[in-house]
């Protein structure tokens, strides 16, 4: 019975893990559930093939005892990891479907094993060993020897009052004064800061850009970079224009096409391009990024502007601006003005719109203009450059019915 209570609940693992991946795709992005899932499944991968083994008929009755007690007890540690990794899951999954059936999956098997609550886990299985090879530090290569393809790359923008398009083309306007990580993963850390415009009663922009490249390997020792407000510099912190070498090739390089209002930073070993600027009197950031590095992190880093856009408490309607004074610009007036710099009516006219609006400034226009030629420049496909403001209110996720279904299914029959 417990042999196939397992091999119910690993059939379950697979089909959701499946299923969710199908029909909802923003899971995989927003809740690791699926990270918690596979971590699971791994450790229980041997259980059943152990009781199967294990001797017949009446001279090997005390050892079957034994092989299944010894199965129990393993299978009860790899539920506990598995409870503990949805309890560190439990901020950034609230309201996950997919999370909470695993919750209640883990609770009813636990109750059918008489699990003890408290007891050791299952060890994470150790990755294998690694060589480091004359590819190594230049990540698209090194993908392309593993994979045969290139890599998927991801784009995420911050702009203006501030406005934030994230990696999964999320656009939020957001109210973030101080300081708010915008990525932080196992290679690099941005930070930004916003502080209250000069002359707007409302409008906010970015003053302060922060970027840490972590030790990794041998390629790169850590490296700072800092920007502010009329101070784009080429260079790092440290006053380097480069850093980290590996078989002839730089890790990281700083270059500019506009002395102390741009710079741009590539990161060959995580394959990333970060450009930097100041337009008219703000800070901007944009990022090209692989998938494989912008998804690289632990469930604690739960707070990421660039991911997950800002929280939903601190997000402001970008189709309605706060006034600035009366005596300013008005939106008719705005709206002329960002048809004319812009070529379509998507998130970065609305911007534009937003910014003239709330501050009342003619130049934080540029900010829109300046993310949008980034865009441009980083995203390949060209009808993905230009989004278009859409409520999420009554959308229907496809085949939420059937995944619901599905789910309710199989948890009967693992509890059977």
């Amino acid at each position: 019975m417990a042999l196939w209570a397992a091999l119910l609940w690993k059939c379950w693992i697979h089909l959701t893990l499946l299923l969710v991946q199908v029909s909802l795709p923003e899971v995989a992005a927003s809740c690791h559930i699926l990270r918690c899932n596979s971590d699971f499944v791994a450790a229980t991968l041997d259980l059943g093939s152990s009781s199967s083994g294990s001797g017949s008929g009446a001279a090997g009755g005390g050892a079957t005892a034994v092989s299944r007690e010894a199965v129990n007890a393993g299978y009860c540690s790899a539920l506990r990891s598995y409870a503990t990794c949805t309890k560190r899951l439990s901020r950034a999954c609230r309201g996950d479907l997919a999370y909470h059936s695993a919750v209640q999956g883990i609770e009813d098997l636990l109750i059918q094993h008489r699990c003890p609550r408290v007891g050791p886990t299952a060890q994470p299985r150790p990755p294998p060993a690694e060589t480091l090879s004359g590819d190594t530090c230049l990540y698209e290569r090194s993908f392309f020897s593993r994979e045969g393809q290139t890599p998927e790359y991801l784009h995420c923008s911050v702009f203006g009052d501030p406005h934030i398009r994230t990696f999964n083309n999320d656009f939020h306007t957001c109210a973030v004064p101080g300081a708010w990580p915008l990525i932080d993963n196992e290679y690099l850390y941005v930070q930004a800061t916003s502080s209250p415009a000069r002359g707007g009663m409302y409008a906010t922009v970015l003053t302060k850009i922060t970027i840490i490249f972590k030790n990794w390997r041998q390629c790169v020792d850590q490296q700072l970079y800092q920007a502010e407000l009329d101070n784009v510099p080429a260079a790092f912190a440290d006053g380097s224009m480069w850093s980290g070498e590996w078989r002839g090739h730089r890790s990281l390089t700083v270059r500019t096409l506009n002395p102390g209002r741009h710079a741009e930073i590539r990161a060959v070993h995580v394959g990333t391009v970060l450009v930097v600027r100041q337009s008219g009197r703000s800070l901007g950031l944009s990022v090209l990024s692989p998938r494989g590095v912008v998804e690289a992190f632990s469930p604690e880093q739960d707070l990421q502007l660039c991911v997950w856009g800002c929280p939903p408490s601190q997000r402001l309607n970008t189709l309605h601006p706060p006034p600035s004074d009366p005596l300013m610009s008005t939106a008719l007036s705005a709206e002329d003005h960002c048809a004319a710099l812009l070529p379509a009516r998507d998130v970065y006219y609305q911007a534009c719109v937003f910014d003239l609006i709330a501050s009342g400034d003619l130049n934080s226009s540029m900010a829109a203009v300046s993310a949008l030629q980034d865009a441009q420049t980083m995203i390949p496909d060209r009808e993905g450059v230009h989004l278009l403001l859409v409520g999420s209110a009554g959308h229907t996720r496809p085949h939420l019915t059937l995944l619901l279904l599905l789910l309710s299914i199989l948890g009967t029959l693992s509890r059977t």
